[in-house]
């Protein structure tokens, strides 16, 4: 009996995982970018304290388990698993929730199944919906775009610490995203319409330039090898194809247009960032567009008719699970074959 497999994805240009993760964080900086510019600079501050904890548990387990320390912390993994989350919990979100997050993406999400390259579900993504199941307060807490109504301004640095650090509350200054917005008045039409959130140049005020930031990221990632076009198409068509279908064919009162769903909450940051990541996605590319396509049908369905208004992370995770299904039934055919070896072949 012969163990038949598909040839792994090899490399085809100079690098190494350390290289590749600096090309990703890079990619990172023009979202993160619109995102302090809109938002205040939370999410500097979440970015900066959640990298020492992500390196500090990534030196801690790697001195528990005898490897050596710099060579694995040499990858960056630790620091773009430590970004990623950031970039999606709220800005003004407290110090002890980033720590949190952060902690149980490295320590159990990553190392428990045996670091990276072993570990079945997105790290960061594992980290959120903790957040999310277990502080969901906390979580949907996001103050206002600047510029909103014409009376919105970021927080200074000192109040956007005492926000973070010392317990202000946030409450009285909070909003509600534009896809809390749409599902909290979906079907009230007058409502919808002098909601000034859901209106900015061309979609949800603020949020549009925050995914257009990280929409060119990803086509930097792109242009630079880094991934493929496969995942983030795949998504971004099917959630082009159900929301043109359901607001159009449907009703529009009832479920928003294209662009509100392609450029609000964490699209762009999920399709080119999230469901892109090499460990944890489909590697072949039928098994990419499959997979990418699904993770954009759960979001669209979880943000439509779910409980919870942005539904990347859960559907990224859950996409996670059908990975290997995916890969196995759609393995390319191997050099020598006449069609895809899938599993166990008999042997002559």
């Amino acid at each position: 009996m012969a163990l038949l497999s598909v040839t792994s994805p090899h490399i085809h240009k100079p690098g190494n995982t350390g290289s590749f993760m600096r090309q990703v964080l890079y990619a990172t900086v023009p979202g993160l970018f619109m995102l302090t510019y809109f938002f205040g600079y939370g999410t500097l501050i979440n970015v900066a304290l959640a990298i020492v904890v992500a390196v500090g548990c990534e030196t801690l387990i790697l001195k528990i388990r005898h490897k050596p320390i710099a060579f694995y912390l040499n990858d960056y993994s630790a620091v773009v698993t430590a970004v990623l989350l950031a970039l999606a919990i709220p800005p003004t979100s407290p110090w002890w929730l980033t720590i949190i997050g952060t902690s149980f993406a490295i320590v159990v999400a990553k190392h428990l199944y045996g670091g990276l390259g072993m570990n079945p579900f997105n790290p960061a993504m594992v980290g959120y919906v903790l957040l999310l199941i277990s502080f969901p307060k906390e979580m949907t807490t996001w103050l206002p775009a600047a510029g909103l109504d014409n009376t919105t301004t970021t927080n200074t640095l000192q109040e956007t610490l005492q926000l973070i650090f010392m317990g202000a509350d946030a409450d009285a200054l909070s909003g509600a995203t534009p896809l809390d917005t749409f599902k909290t008045y979906a079907g009230q039409p007058e409502v919808l319409d002098s909601n000034a959130i859901l209106h900015g140049t061309f979609a949800s005020f603020g949020w549009e330039w925050v995914n257009l930031g990280f929409l060119l990221g990803g086509v930097y990632l792109i242009w630079r090898k880094i991934i493929t076009w496969h995942i983030p198409v795949g998504m971004l068509l099917a959630l082009f194809l159900l929301s043109g279908f359901f607001n159009t064919a449907v009703d529009a009162d009832n479920y928003p247009d294209i662009l509100h769903h392609l450029l609000s909450g964490g699209t762009m940051l999920g399709a080119f960032f999230i469901a892109t990541d090499p460990v944890t996605a489909a590697t072949s590319n039928k098994g990419k567009i499959i997979y990418g396509f699904l993770i954009g049908v759960l979001t669209y369905v979880i943000r439509t008719w779910g409980g919870y208004p942005d539904a990347v992370a859960f559907s990224v995770l859950l996409m996670n699970l059908a990975a290997p299904t995916l890969d196995y039934y759609s393995q390319p055919r191997t050099y020598g074959h006449r069609k895809p070896n899938k599993g166990l072949a008999k042997s002559d």
